[in-house]
């Protein structure tokens, strides 16, 4: 017996919502799916992927300070590559900046696949590609980068005295105002919207306050992806 097209598209429409829903936000920072697929290697791996008759390199895991040389290792063994599938928890901020100017001059297009997700430094190592892509399920989250995460030790360094924290504080703006000149810098040269680092991640806590904003993470809509030029592609 046919079914009624009304009824189809009600049970699609149903379909849909209850797997736009299967992933519940995470609480703490509600932009965000809960669980965040972006490998648990402790340094990043790079695997060639040619079953589906392209040859896919896929770069996953925490980025290092060895990344570039591993990265540029793998582009020649594996030449040629059609694209470079990421999803990563970030690491080293400017290793991840040091990776994508490599992968920018080797040509080669980036995607964060659906259900992948890619945070922090691996932001700048994906934005390397010269035609990026963002799958829709994929994951772009981004954050304020910090020096300061280990409230200890800073508590500590403080304790010293006001010498000692006063060369902290000195130490932490210089490299944070190198830093901020450095991602601004990889954006303009890889055509990103600088908007991309003033409205979104800088107005990020770096840290979880102790009034009971614990959000320090901000994913990406699909509509922001494109506004800020993240992906140039689909």
């Amino acid at each position: 017996m046919a079914i009624p097209r009304r009824r189809t598209v009600a049970a699609t429409c149903l379909l849909l919502l209850t797997g736009a829903t299967s992933e519940p936000p995470d609480p703490v920072n509600p932009t965000c799916p809960r669980h965040l697929n972006w490998s648990t290697y402790r340094e990043m791996k790079f695997t060639l992927d040619s079953s589906n008759n392209r040859r896919i390199l896929r770069a996953e895991g925490q980025i290092d300070e060895d990344v570039a040389a591993r990265l540029q290792e793998a582009l020649k063994e594996n030449a040629p590559i059609d694209e470079i599938w990421i999803r990563s928890p970030g690491g080293v901020a400017r290793a991840g900046n040091e990776a994508g100017t490599i992968i920018r001059q080797s040509g080669i297009p980036t995607r964060i696949p659906a259900n992948w997700a890619c945070f922090s430094a691996c932001n700048f190592m994906f934005m390397g590609g010269a035609i990026r892509y963002v799958d829709p399920g994929g994951i772009f989250a981004v954050h304020m980068f910090t020096h300061v995460a280990d409230r200890q030790a800073v508590t500590a360094e403080i304790s010293k005295g006001a010498d000692d924290a006063i060369d902290l504080i000195s130490d932490v703006e210089q490299d944070s105002a190198l830093l901020a000149s450095e991602d601004n810098d990889f954006l303009i040269r890889m055509g990103i919207s600088r908007k991309l680092l003033t409205e979104v991640m800088y107005q990020q806590k770096a840290i979880a306050d102790e009034q009971g904003d614990k959000s320090t993470r901000r994913c990406l809509t699909p509509a922001e992806v494109v506004k800020y030029n993240v992906a140039n592609a689909k």
